[in-house]
């Protein structure tokens, strides 16, 4: 049977929750923060994990949606940023069906780390889903991970250029793209920032 955009991720969900937990939010978008909008922006976490980014987002005075797939890791975000208001929702790429009912559209939508799970014709429809959700002048921050693919999980190499060409039909223009080393002293992982514009 094939495997799913999230396969390995409920399997592995407490030694990840402890991974993505030791890293801050700071740390993981440091090259891009600056492009941030100020609060209070409506943003949307699409596989927000354990909602670290969206626990730091909602703190910054933001309005924050975690959309998240796998059930171990959105109920253990729920309860470590209980603390903090986020609207977590269960949906996933590449509809975003039940997002997409909402009449809400953001400012920002955050697809870190995940848009490497998504195979062609998932992508193809999942940029469509981004343009639906996305306001006027809005922003799209990616995170491409480029390394071996861990044992359980589904992961595609997808360059920067060819996101860039996805979008572009959508009026989606890069306003940034950075590559930098892996996290967590990974030396055979590095990643590429991405942000696009309407």
């Amino acid at each position: 049977m094939p495997k799913t955009s999230t396969a390995g991720y409920g399997e592995q969900a407490s030694t990840l929750v402890v991974q993505y937990e030791s890293i801050t939010f700071e740390d993981v978008h440091r090259d891009v923060l600056h492009l941030l909008p100020a609060p209070p922006a409506r943003i949307v976490d699409v596989g927000a994990g354990t909602g670290r980014d969206a626990a730091a987002l909602a703190r910054r005075g933001h309005q924050v949606v975690a959309v998240e797939p796998t059930a171990e890791l959105r109920e253990a975000g729920r309860k470590l940023h209980a603390d903090v208001d986020i609207d977590w929702l269960d949906d996933t790429l590449p509809a975003l069906a039940r997002l997409r009912e909402r009449p809400t559209r953001f400012d920002v939508i955050m697809l870190t780390a995940v848009w490497m799970h998504l195979d062609a014709d998932e992508r193809a429809q999942a940029i469509g889903a981004v343009d639906a959700l996305l306001a006027d002048h809005g922003l799209v921050f990616l995170s491409l991970r480029h390394g071996p693919v861990p044992a359980g999980r589904r992961m595609f190499d997808v360059s920067a250029a060819e996101t860039i060409a996805l979008a572009e039909p959508y009026g989606l223009r890069s306003a940034h793209c950075s590559q930098r080393s892996g996290l967590m002293d990974r030396t055979d992982v590095h990643w590429t920032n991405l942000v696009l514009q309407r």
